[in-house]
């Protein structure tokens, strides 16, 4: 899998064993052309990527400008594989890797909020909801932050009245959305 533009963009990202299901090449352009379509800063950026998986949507924005990027997954494998990926990339100094279930880590403050949240929850378990909740609920998000949510058609679950859909689209098995913090 390859990062897609920026200051990165053509290097490739080794992916772990744990079967994950890497966020695809069309859906990442999207995603970030929708971003940027919105008027995205990537200045001073911090980031967030829940169920971080490969990691491609964390890599991707840290690629593009974002300074910081915390990423989040409970596989030992994954966690490995993402420390190996932003020590290739020479931006290890830029992301943070917890290795720990994404509830856990949701259960406590952030010390700085975050202006872009990823959420790329494993299919059929029904997770999103806590993850919104604790978004709100303990300052995850700075007034104006985008939140991206790529999840299996007909999920249903409850979005925090502060959160504004900006768009929703379909990618055959995928729903892509993103809503904006007010």
């Amino acid at each position: 899998m390859r990062i897609i533009s920026g200051k990165l963009g053509g290097r490739v990202i080794r992916t772990g064993n744990d079967g994950a299901r890497p966020a695809m090449g069309r859906t990442r352009e999207s995603l970030f052309s929708i971003l940027e379509s919105r008027g995205i800063s990537w200045e001073n950026l911090r980031g967030l990527d829940v169920f971080a998986g490969t990691g491609s949507l964390g890599f991707e924005a840290i690629s593009r400008g974002a300074v910081h990027v915390d990423f989040v997954d409970n596989s030992p494998d994954l966690c490995k594989a993402l420390r190996l990926n932003a020590e290739i990339l020479g931006i290890a100094e830029q992301c943070g890797i917890y290795c720990e279930p994404a509830r856990k880590f949701m259960a406590r403050r952030p010390s700085m909020a975050y202006g872009l949240v990823f959420i790329d929850p494993p299919y059929r378990k029904n997770l999103v909801p806590d993850v919104f909740s604790a978004l709100v609920s303990h300052d995850f998000l700075l007034p104006g932050s985008f939140v991206c949510a790529e999840i299996e058609k007909g999920a249903e679950f409850e979005v925090p009245a502060v959160l504004q859909i900006q768009t929703s689209r379909n990618f055959g098995q995928t729903i892509l959305e993103i809503w904006k913090s007010i």
